[in-house]
């Protein structure tokens, strides 16, 4: 259980609570988003690391810009739709995602044309896609080799294939050699305990570049980093920039990981209580198309989210619109009719579910503002 502490509490989720804004709603505190931004911005400074920050969490152009205008070098996405999207701030694109079927490699390539762009990739097919494509629009588009950590999810696993697909990219036309990328996704232990496992990201790193160098490659850039691991990156000393996205609204994984507290989570659905008819339950109108239903990766048997009011409260079950959720141990119980403050286990897949998130202010009503980026899954 988390407590529910005056600490913790958003005057801007207060607010909302008592307004008559329809439920559902996906509110941002944008004073607790500038506490979030300024915190990865300073500490990204103290360590001369640069900041390309993944907008899979906010996929909005204004929170975007407010990351580059706190010092971000460029922007992270995964899709050639939300490059598309986020080309408009005339940021620096990364697109951490291998993009190689003839639709994304023709956008991107399109996109390079007037806007700097780059693409990990894991695979000769995926060069010779984009290679293809960007000598069709007379442009280059920027090659990152993603070279697996630990995850096991995409990335080549050992220095020779990166060296491998480097030499690849380095003799063909229309591509340009410009370092590595990793992911760290599978580090979820405590900030103390992450030493030992940054260490192996580091050793690496550090294998591949060596190598590469003895062939003489250059990897200028080395992108790494996750929202988990994030204040600890300067132990990889190989990384010349980090994208961690949660970080900007939080949500309970990184809070129940140990990465913040509750009164860093800038993100909360607020709920409408729409039925007690079941002993020791109430249904709140916010189901799996309104959060997702990702379990809490720390804390898997918590439920799907965390009750502000309610922290006795466990919401145990999700269906489409029905939040289901057990109240057995509460002393105090919602009301039919009441408003709840939700926090998602996992905010990222959360904002894609919403067509607007409702911007908070100091002492203003919430805004609608429009998820820019949703839905861009190609």
């Amino acid at each position: 259980m988390l407590p529910s502490t005056s600490s913790s509490a958003s005057p801007v989720l207060a607010a909302v609570r008592e307004s008559d804004l329809p439920t559902p709603a996906l509110v941002i505190d944008a004073t607790r988003v500038a506490k979030n931004i300024k915190r990865m911005a300073d500490y990204t400074a103290a360590h001369r690391l640069q900041l390309r920050p993944h907008t899979k969490t906010h996929k909005s152009r204004h929170c975007a810009r407010l990351q580059l205008e706190a010092g971000a070098i460029g922007l992270t996405v995964a899709k050639a739709g939300e490059a598309a999207v986020f080309a408009a701030t005339g940021a620096d694109i990364l697109v951490a995602y291998p993009a190689l079927d003839p639709a994304r490699t023709r956008q991107l390539a399109q996109l390079a044309r007037t806007t700097s762009v780059r693409v990990a990739v894991d695979s000769r097919f995926a060069i010779d896609a984009l290679a293809a494509a960007a000598q069709a629009a007379a442009t280059e588009l920027g090659i990152l080799i993603e070279l697996d950590v630990g995850l096991g999810r995409t990335g080549v696993s050992t220095a020779a294939e990166s060296l491998s697909l480097a030499e690849h990219v380095a003799r063909t036309s229309g591509v340009r050699l410009d370092g590595i990328l990793c992911y760290p996704g599978h580090i979820w232990a405590a900030a103390n305990d992450q030493a030992s496992p940054l260490e192996l990201v580091a050793l690496k790193l550090t294998d591949a570049i060596a190598l590469w160098r003895k062939q003489g490659l250059e990897a200028r850039i080395v992108s790494g980093g996750s929202t988990p691991t994030a204040f600890q990156s300067h132990l990889v000393t190989a990384y010349t920039e980090i994208r961690p996205g949660t970080y900007i609204f939080n949500d309970l994984n990184t809070v129940r990981g140990g990465y913040c507290t509750l009164a860093d989570c800038a993100a909360a659905v607020v709920c409408t209580v729409v039925s007690d008819a079941v002993r020791d339950q109430v249904v709140i109108d916010g189901g799996t198309k309104t959060f997702t239903s990702d379990f809490c990766l720390p804390a898997r048997e918590s439920g799907h989210g965390f009750i502000f009011e309610y922290p006795e409260a466990r919401i145990a079950r999700m269906t489409e619109e029905h939040g289901q959720v057990d109240v057995s141990r509460c002393e105090r119980r919602p009301r039919v009719g009441e408003r709840v403050t939700v926090i998602p286990n996992h905010i990222c897949p959360c904002v894609n579910l919403h067509d607007v998130i409702w911007w908070g202010e100091p002492d203003q009503a919430p805004q609608p503002m429009r998820v820019d980026a949703r839905g861009k899954l190609s």
